[in-house]
């Protein structure tokens, strides 16, 4: 995968952050579901409109999808995987934890992720084999070996879960919770996966593996991390659930998860 292109792949992924920065503002504030609704919708066009002009002249031969709820497999080829505004709902909110999320994908496997936090001005990027950087300083997961010291999370990836999802989330986190030294649940799911890239948490699990998440998995794994699904079998794209985590708490996440 070329540098090249993930030059290019940042410098359009700034550009649709610096159109979402002037449309949000910290003073946000939401009337109602209808309301949030349109807030939402809204975002994620501006974003996705901006960022399919130019990737689309970039890799003219690969696919396009911006459902950053979409899950499953997808066909042989090269695909652009887009979470528009990650953390949407933060944004609508006023709050700053929200991401613009790019990966490509080559035969269901991500060749390249760019991650970008506005608000913060943190830019992750990762091409398969070249590494994960931030800002341009390589990432590296963190070194912790025990789960006592570990900072853990995982999230909701959408809304809508049915109940025994819902309960088995809620099984997950009592259980790490009693193993790690603090859980949190919260959203975008990739900013989790950025953190534990960049050494910050530990690890992150989650029952709702969707494909928008091949970003933060490729930073994770470039950062020199262990993603699997929660039986240990490789991570798959198309796969259900996933466990991403710092080499030395994997074994014992794994066994808690389990």
């Amino acid at each position: 995968m070329s540098p090249a292109l993930l030059t290019a792949t940042t410098a359009a992924v700034r550009k649709a952050g610096a159109r979402m920065l002037k449309r949000y503002s910290p003073a946000s504030r939401q009337a109602g579901l209808t309301e949030l609704l349109a807030s939402l919708h809204d975002n994620d066009r501006a974003v996705a409109d901006t960022l399919q002009l130019t990737l689309a002249d970039l890799r003219p031969s690969a696919g396009w999808l911006n459902d950053e709820h979409g899950s499953g497999p997808l066909a042989a080829g090269e695909w652009w995987l887009i979470d528009p505004v990650g953390g949407n709902v933060n944004a609508v909110h006023g709050m700053p934890g929200w991401n613009i999320g790019v990966s490509l994908v080559r035969d269901g496997r991500p060749v390249l992720a760019v991650l970008y936090f506005p608000v913060a001005d943190e830019m992750f990027t990762a091409l398969e084999g070249g590494g994960a950087f931030l800002n341009g300083e390589r990432l590296r997961v963190s070194e912790k070996t025990s789960l006592d010291g570990a900072l853990a999370g995982t999230g909701q990836a959408q809304a809508g879960h049915d109940r025994e999802l819902l309960e088995r989330m809620g099984t997950s986190f009592t259980a790490m919770s009693m193993a790690a030294l603090h859980v949190r649940i919260s959203v975008p799911v990739t900013a989790q996966l950025a953190e534990v890239a960049a050494g910050r948490m530990d690890l992150h699990w989650q029952f709702d593996n969707v494909r928008s998440h091949a970003a933060g998995v490729l930073l994770v794994q470039e950062a020199g991390g262990v993603v699997t699904a929660l039986d240990g079998s490789p991570w798959d794209l198309a796969g259900t659930s996933y466990l991403a985590a710092a080499p030395g708490v994997y074994a014992a996440a794994l066994k808690v998860l389990s």
